[in-house]
């Protein structure tokens, strides 16, 4: 199913590094997604591992083999681009088998697998179309078949749906899960979509400047982000940030900052607690509204933007003299002008160093 290893890699144009001294171990098939903003090195990153580009310095490995210097036809991968780049004038079965008929391979072989392809991605019905006769998504499809034919161990996929709309990028991403699932192989997907990371990976390695700044569970890179840049960088509404600091009164551990005072005496701090400058990080979720329970601290604030989303509502309001959003039932009566009282599920809050922006 395809191990991945990168060994301290440096990539870079020029007297431009990219990255340098990069590090990632995927096991067998894992599903990987590299999420980051554009310019932080994903890309890279992968053409890297395909052999699109020559590494300065480091090792690539793909299933015990070290492959840094082989060509990318040697490396038992395969790979789907954000374009779709099918030949026009061929139907979707010969788009699908092109490859395998350049390679030699018997035609035989090459039926049983552009069928077993067909079969996964439920193409039988459009086999032979041509490009222009297909949507957008089942163009996607045929590039993703054409790289299943290939019955390779580990596949790549560097943002494939970004040219889609919307509703395909949906019906899309659930049939790229369904297929993992039934295949088995490695995958590593680039995006800059964290919907698409959290809903389809089993780790997601989030970058910034050509940095991994945390590879892991989706569950814990949303409960439990690294730092500032991720705790902002995944979710919608983004994280709620206060700064302020961590003092400790009367015995008791508590972060303070303006018009908040909320006890940490129970939060996990890595290496017990420490006076000092830090941020708090809340989910809107984890903000609620109305009376707080005795544990909980509350804050006031007004509500100046009520956006409704259906099921849920998000209400836009100012905790310590900050922008916060908060998330209630899509039934909510809360209207714009309403003074409410806040309080926090400090239980799954995080802290923040304040100079590095460190998970505390």
């Amino acid at each position: 199913m395809g191990s991945v290893s990168v060994r301290d890699v440096a990539v870079g144009f020029g007297d431009v590094n990219i990255f340098q001294n990069l590090s990632m171990e995927i096991e067998k098939g894992e599903f990987i997604v590299l999420l980051g903003p554009s310019g932080c090195g994903k890309s890279t990153l992968l053409n890297a591992i395909a052999g699109l580009l020559d590494i300065k310095d480091g090792q690539v490995w793909i299933d015990d083999r070290n492959v840094t210097w082989n060509e990318p036809k040697d490396r038992g991968i395969g790979m789907v681009f954000q374009s779709y780049s099918l030949y026009p004038r061929m139907s979707v079965e010969m788009n699908l088998s092109f490859g395998l008929r350049i390679a030699k391979v018997p035609k035989d072989e090459i039926a049983k697998r552009v069928a077993k392809a067909s079969k996964l991605l439920q193409l039988d019905p459009l086999l032979q179309r041509k490009p222009a006769e297909l949507s957008g998504g089942q163009r996607q499809r045929v590039a993703i078949g054409r790289a299943l034919v290939r019955n390779v161990d580990v596949f790549l996929f560097d943002e494939p749906l970004s040219n889609l709309d919307a509703k395909l990028r949906n019906e899309l991403r659930v049939e790229i899960k369904k297929l993992h699932q039934e295949i088995g192989n490695t995958m590593i997907y680039v995006t800059h979509d964290q919907v698409e990371a959290l809903t389809l990976a089993d780790r997601i390695a989030v970058m910034k400047g050509g940095v991994i700044q945390q590879f892991d569970s989706p569950h814990e890179i949303y409960h439990h982000p690294a730092n500032l840049f991720v705790a902002g960088f995944i979710g919608s509404p983004a994280m709620n940030t206060i700064e302020g600091s961590i003092v400790q009164r009367d015995g008791v551990w508590r972060f303070e900052a303006l018009g908040i005072s909320v006890d940490v005496t129970r939060y996990p701090f890595a290496n017990g607690p420490k006076a000092g400058s830090a941020t708090l990080g809340v989910r809107p979720e984890h903000i609620g509204v109305g009376d707080a329970p005795r544990e909980r601290h509350a804050a006031m604030g007004k509500v100046t933007i009520v956006e409704p989303m259906g099921g849920e509502a998000v209400l836009w309001t100012s905790l310590a003299g900050k922008p916060a959003t908060i998330k209630v039932a899509g039934d909510s009566e809360v209207k714009v002008g309403d003074n409410l009282r806040f309080h926090f599920d400090m239980a799954r809050a995080s802290l923040f160093e304040g100079q590095t922006g460190q998970r505390l």
